[in-house]
Parts: structure tokens; C-alpha cells; sequence
């Protein structure tokens, strides 16, 4: 019996090796079919007009409000996304059907609260977009689009000379965003002494340098909009918790902070801000937290999405409390 395994056992190791060799053969052939360069990507035919990002307006009950969408390719024929509603953060979409030249996907609510889901429908209108949102409490409500512009700068920025938006004495420059004005100038500091009314500069601006000091309470929520669009997140943010876009000193939803920079609430933070189209770069109390990072569109709460346009400093006020005792601009030539 071992003489005669012993013979066989020349032809099994035969047998075995070439067995390990095919199978090593499939698996290369598998993992070079699976080897693909994103760079050499060919869009399918019928999404291509619909890639990039778009500036929307919805018209909620005839009230002209902001939102935003991205659509991307995801592998060979995938298509993914964001979208950024009227208020609230960039929701994820993980799956946009398109199919005879409609689009459409499903979201889940935010801070609209309740079950359910969001069901954006739309197509393309020319260069533009158009369709509807539903939302998960049975609301339709029509939307528009337009391609969101790319806001690219060139050559070195000439800056121009200081301008105070605070005076240290009132309101003057300022206007509130309903009639629940909450703000008011007590022994120089600007004060937000309950939720209410945001404060929008007049004054209007492209590019700039914006030189802001400010002190939160406790447990609170604010935020400085760059052209009125894109929120920079000031909140009282425990220093122990990893740093993310909906925290101190993030893009919200979009750019994530390199480090919890806050001073903490009731010490007298600094922000150092400079927007170029859409390249942003933040200081924080000394601290380099955004370093000339791409802002992708606007963000929740923005007062409109024309993003090629100037547009104002606009301060949160209805999230609660806060204080300024510095807030100066530097717009570019």
C-alpha cells in the first residue's frame, strides 16, 4: 500500500500544481478586469449634461429659497451625489436613477424631523435643470437650476484698505433679517441677547480678508456667512471631540476644521478668514484650521445660491446668543 501511494504521489503533485496555477491564472485575470483608472472614465451618453453641481431656487409657496446639488459618476455608470436643502447640512445621496432624461433619488429628513423620505425629481431644461421636491410630509414644491460657476482666481490678490462693518457704537451698516431684532451695542460689543433676527452687512463683497473676535456662552450656536452663502461654524464645541465640518470653525457640512482651535464660551475667540472664489482659508486664534480648501456650494441657511455674484457678511442670530467686538474686512482690488 505506501509502494503504491508512493507511485501516485508524483502524479497528485502534478495534478495539485497545475489546479494552482489556473486558479492563479483567474484570479489575475480577475483582479486586472477590476484595475480601472478614474482619469479614463467614459460618461455614459445620457448623464452627461447632468454632472457637476447646480445653484438651485425652490419656490416654497411662493418664497424664493436656496439649495444645491452635486451629481458625480461613481465607477462605470453609477450615479451619486450631495444635495444641501434651505437649512441644514450636505446630505449624502447615494443613488440617482436617471431614465429617459429624468432624474431622481431619495433622501432622508434632517432637521425637517419625522419619518419618511425626500423625493427630488427633475431633468434637464435647456442648460439648466428643473423639477420638484417632495417632501416627507406630502409637500410638493417646484424648483429651478442653474450650473454652478467655478470661481477660479488667477495671479497674485491686491488687497484694499480696512473697512470696520462694527463701529463700536450701533447698527449702523447693518440691517436685521425679520422684525425679531435681537441685536443691540452695549460698552462697545455687539450682543445677540436671544434667538431672533440674523444682522446682514449692506454693504456687499466679492473677495476679502474678514477679521472677526467674538465670545459664546455655553451651549451655544452660531455662525458668520461669507457672501452670505457659505456658514462658518461658530459653536460651543467640546475640545475633546474630533474635529468635523459641523463644528468650531468648519464649512458647514462641507470642510472639516484640522483641529478643535476654541478658546471654549466666554473667552474671546478670533477668526481670520480669506475667501478668493471659492478657496477658503481659516485661522483660528492663531491656529491655520482650513488651508485654501475648495468650498463645493452653498451651505443650509444661506440667504440665496447665486454664487457668481457679491454678497453680504451676514452674522447668525436664530440660533441663539453671541457677541462681536471686532468685525473688519479687507476686500480685494
Amino acid at each position: 500500500m505506501l509502494k503504491k501511494y508512493t507511485l501516485y504521489r508524483p502524479l497528485i503533485c502534478l495534478l495539485t500544481a497545475v489546479a494552482v496555477s489556473c486558479n492563479n491564472g483567474s484570479t489575475t485575470k480577475e483582479q486586472e478586469e477590476e484595475i480601472h483608472n478614474a482619469a479614463t472614465q467614459v460618461v455614459p451618453e445620457e448623464a452627461e449634461g447632468l454632472l457637476g453641481r447646480w445653484d438651485l431656487t425652490v419656490d416654497k409657496d411662493g418664497k424664493k429659497v436656496p439649495s444645491w446639488l452635486e451629481v458625480k459618476l461613481s465607477g462605470f455608470d453609477v450615479l451619486v451625489g450631495a444635495f444641501v436643502s434651505d437649512a441644514g447640512s450636505s446630505r449624502p445621496i447615494s443613488n440617482i436613477t436617471l431614465q429617459d432624461g429624468v432624474f431622481s433619488f431619495q433622501i432622508p429628513p434632517q432637521w425637517e424631523g419625522g419619518g419618511g423620505l425626500f423625493t427630488i425629481e427633475g431633468e434637464l431644461a435647456g442648460e439648466g435643470i428643473k423639477g420638484t421636491i417632495t417632501t416627507n410630509k406630502g409637500n410638493t414644491f417646484h424648483f429651478t437650476g442653474v450650473k454652478a460657476p467655478y470661481l477660479v482666481r488667477t495671479g497674485e490678490v491686491q488687497w484694499g484698505q480696512p473697512i470696520d462693518l462694527f463701529n463700536g457704537k450701533d447698527l449702523t451698516g447693518w440691517k436685521p433679517s425679520d422684525d425679531n431684532n435681537q441685536w443691540v451695542v452695549e460698552d462697545g460689543i455687539l450682543i445677540n441677547k436671544a434667538v431672533g433676527a440674523n444682522l446682514i452687512s449692506e454693504q456687499q463683497f466679492e473677495d476679502f480678508k474678514l477679521l472677526a473676535e467674538f465670545r459664546y456662552a455655553a451651549g451655544a450656536n452660531s455662525g458668520i456667512y461669507l457672501r452670505g452663502r457659505y456658514e462658518v461654524q461658530i459653536e460651543d464645541s467640546p475640545k475633546d471631540r474630533h474635529p468635523g465640518s459641523l463644528y468650531f470653525g468648519g464649512i458647514y457640512g462641507f470642510l472639516s476644521p484640522s483641529e478643535m482651535a476654541t478658546l471654549g464660551p466666554n473667552e474671546w475667540n478670533k477668526f481670520e478668514i480669506t475667501l478668493r472664489g471659492r478657496m477658503v482659508t481659516i485661522v483660528a486664534n492663531g491656529k491655520t484650521i482650513i488651508s485654501n480648501q475648495e468650498i463645493p456650494g452653498i451651505t443650509g441657511g444661506a440667504l440665496d445660491s447665486n454664487e457668481g455674484e457679491p454678497g453680504p457678511i451676514y452674522i447668525q442670530g436664530d440660533h441663539g446668543p453671541v457677541e462681536f467686538r471686532k468685525i473688519t474686512i479687507i476686500p480685494a482690488k
